[in-house]
């Protein structure tokens, strides 16, 4: 009524007060969502990612943008006085940290379009959250703090946006910030990252003079008013602005022509560019991932997001712009099957399910829809399983609330009730599709704990927590380890294994005892061992022989965490029936090393003959024969113990450069870049993960609180023999079994 009301009168939503601007938006975005269910079309569609570095403003960011499209009614702050926090940090210990955990969805509307946002973590101890999000994104807004640029997690980032091709746009947030300098930001962007970069804003202003943007393009000064920042007021540009606006964009106009041809062809031949022009060439040329554009604004003080908001629309892709292709199994080779995206149920129904959550109602699995419909009460395949589902309950997401729905098309993101798979499965609406989409990559565990619940009678709600757990997080995993006689979690920091504790006391009521931190060491030989092993036994009845004859050596650096089989054998000594038992008597034996009990990677075993028996010969008895041969590598073998090796990134301020550099070259750190600016220092180094335990509270009681520093995973080194020596001699004293520590390593 009180739309109608506003509607009828023609009253200006400038006039309202701010109360009755909150009914009327929020009534507004209700009445407009009812009409989603007559799905929108493909082009009124965005699908988004958040994503950026730690404290750059990601959830900031996505609370204005739930604001100004009418979504929520209200503004709560990450770290804010009034312990609400912000919409998607729906988690209690996200608030309480006030950092993001877990990656929420939601949807909103925003000038007759339908964007369907995921927020996503910015500690690299989640990052298959971020994996999981851009597995199934369009597009993604890559946001970067003023003062501090392009960090490490940044990389880390736009690595993952290379890996699964996503389109992005760059949002240099932070503006108000002391030290903010859009300027070194942009050519970070370029250097560091290597993106075609160039600004389609301005900042009027920097720190705490900003005041506004400058649009290049449509050559317009942005002011933000009101209240909260949603009067957005055209005006002309600053006077002493104006010649630097005309610079930046024949700066845009040059970055694009040499990737557009359409506006390069203007360019030289010195045509006139009309906005329309430049919009299209940013367009297509953002889709392509040739060019990125760069827009500037402080989600804090609510400027600069509407104008974001636009430019999703206007040069992000839609579902229909992406290419997306399932695999198709045939006899000998995998064919690439495209899907189409069109909004209706011509085609028959794939899905991919790209995340698993544990809720009140049961397992929740968010999924993206790639082509088709799906409807409540349809009948769904899981080509991994070949189970048969029947869909339930369909819902959308909005952080952790709900919002049931009967249908949803190609291009949406929605989630399901009461289906039992995993995280990377594909679904179909036709048991005769055997297709797959291809699933998303999840990085290896580096750190590993003991846990056990703190009292014996909280073991139910421990086997239930950690059971969910590694269900919904695949860089989460447990085992029993029978040598130690204790449970051992492992994970991708300390920081994911402390919220994981803290998550089944106050979840399931479980307090637990977390042990020291291990690192996940690995071994691997130093130069190729030969092999000849005889596998022969006879003990009444059917024998065991089986012979085999090769040769197992170290694989390059780059990668020295995978194992590699290779068949080479020639005729029919070893028939191609037995091959998979050598195979997987290898991979068995890889599990645990000799020297530390650590698992072998970086080596390739190949086959290169051996015999069989007509009678005696079976998969088992070659699975044994592998097994022999391994062992007698282990024994003969130059063997060492590789280690994980972290990049750090430390920050602090300039008067304690001295001793943090001192610090990282204590724990065996190289040092590789330092740069300095407003009285603060950035230091990258590479230190082995085993030296980083501890180091944060020795930074900060070195640097008065002021310190700190950011860590992710770069790649597998040998260890320092004095390291190597005290971790083989750990494991004999484990293992009472005396290993000759010269000999070996």
């Amino acid at each position: 009524m009180f739309v109608v009301m506003v509607l009828k009168h023609n009253i200006s939503l400038n006039t309202l007060p701010l109360s009755h601007l909150y009914a009327f938006k929020k009534s507004r975005f209700l009445a407009s969502f009812a009409k989603y269910a007559e799905h929108k079309p493909l082009e009124k569609i965005r699908n988004i990612g958040i994503s950026a570095h730690i404290d750059s403003g990601k959830t900031t960011l996505t609370e204005r943008i739930l604001f100004y499209t009418g979504r929520i009614s209200e503004m709560h702050e990450v770290k804010g006085k009034d312990n609400v926090g912000a919409t998607m940090d729906s988690m209690e210990l996200e608030r309480q940290r006030g950092i993001t955990i877990q990656s929420a969805a939601t949807y909103t509307l925003w000038k007759d379009h339908n964007i369907n946002i995921i927020d996503t973590p910015g500690h690299v101890d989640f990052t298959v959250e971020v994996e999981r999000a851009l597995r199934v994104l369009d597009g993604a807004i890559l946001v970067l703090c003023a003062v501090g640029g392009v960090q490490s997690q940044t990389m880390t980032v736009n690595r993952q946006m290379k890996r699964y091709n996503v389109p992005c746009l760059a949002f240099i947030n932070k503006l108000d910030r002391m030290g903010a300098n859009h300027k070194k930001v942009i050519e970070q962007l370029r250097n560091k990252l290597y993106h075609n970069a160039a600004f389609l804003q301005l900042p009027i202003g920097l720190e705490g003079n900003n005041k506004g943007i400058v649009d290049i393009v449509s050559q317009k000064a942005l002011y933000f008013e009101g209240n909260c920042g949603e009067i957005v007021r055209e005006d002309g540009i600053p006077t002493n602005m104006r010649t630097e606006a005309q610079d930046r964009k024949q700066e845009l106009i040059e970055h694009l022509s040499n990737v557009d041809d359409k506006i390069g062809e203007m360019y030289l031949n010195e045509m006139q560019i009309q906005e329309k022009d430049i919009k299209d060439a940013i367009r297509r040329s953002c889709i392509k991932r040739a060019f990125t554009p760069v827009l500037l604004g402080t989600a804090l003080k609510n400027r600069g997001v509407q104008p974001l908001l636009d430019a999703v629309l206007e040069y992000l892709p839609n579902p229909g712009e992406i290419k997306n292709y399932a695999l198709k199994e045939n006899e000998n080779e995998t064919s690439k099957v495209f899907l189409q995206s069109e909004r209706n149920d011509k085609h028959p129904f794939v899905g991919l399910a790209f995340k698993l959550e544990a809720g009140k109602f049961g397992q929740l699995t968010y999924f993206r829809c790639y082509q088709g419909r799906l409807s409540k009460g349809d009948n769904l395949f899981n080509t991994r399983t070949k189970k048969k589902v029947r869909v339930q309950r369909l819902v959308r997401l909005h952080a952790n609330q709900m919002e049931d729905v009967t249908d949803v098309y190609a291009g949406d993101i929605f989630a399901l009730f009461g289906i039992d798979c995993a995280s990377g499965d594909t679904f179909v609406s036709n048991s005769s599709l055997e297709l797959s989409m291809e699933s998303m990559h999840v990085p290896d565990p580096v750190v590993s704990m003991s846990i056990g619940p703190k009292h014996s009678k909280d073991r139910d709600n421990f086997a239930k927590g950690i059971s969910r757990f590694t269900k919904e997080d695949p860089t989460f995993r447990f085992e029993y380890n029978t040598d130690s006689k204790e449970s051992v979690v492992s994970g991708m920091g300390e920081l994911h294994l402390e919220i994981y504790a803290q998550r089944l006391e106050r979840e399931y009521n479980c307090p637990v005892i977390l042990g020291k931190p291990k690192v996940s060491f690995r071994e691997t030989l130093r130069q190729p061992c030969e092999f000849d092993y005889l596998h022969k036994k006879q003990s009444g009845g059917a024998g065991q022989y089986a012979r085999v004859i090769g040769i197992i050596e170290p694989l390059p650096s780059n990668k020295n965490t995978i194992i590699e089989f290779k068949d080479e054998t020639v005729g029919a000594n070893i028939p191609k029936q037995f091959i998979p038992g050598v195979e997987k008597g290898f991979k068995f034996m890889c599990e645990k090393g000799y020297l530390s009990g650590h698992k072998v990677a970086g080596v390739k075993f190949r086959l290169i003959d051996g015999m069989s028996h007509c009678v005696d010969s079976s998969e088992f008895a070659f699975f044994q024969a592998a097994q022999g041969a391994m062992r007698d590598v282990f024994e003969q073998g130059s063997w060492q113990i590789l280690e994980p090796i972290m990049v750090v990134e430390v920050s602090a301020p300039l008067e304690f450069q001295g001793i943090v550099v001192a610090q990282i070259t204590k724990r065996n750190g190289i040092i590789n870049d330092t740069d300095a600016s407003e009285g603060w220092f950035t230091l990258n180094a590479e230190v082995p993960l085993n030296e980083m335990f501890g180091y944060i509270g020795e930074l900060r009681s070195t640097t008065e609180g002021k310190g700190e520093y950011t860590m992710e995973y770069s790649r597998y080194s040998p260890c320092l023999p004095a390291i190597e020596e005290q971790i083989i001699r750990d494991y004999q004293m484990s293992q009472n079994t005396p290993v000759n520590v010269q000999k070996k390593a």
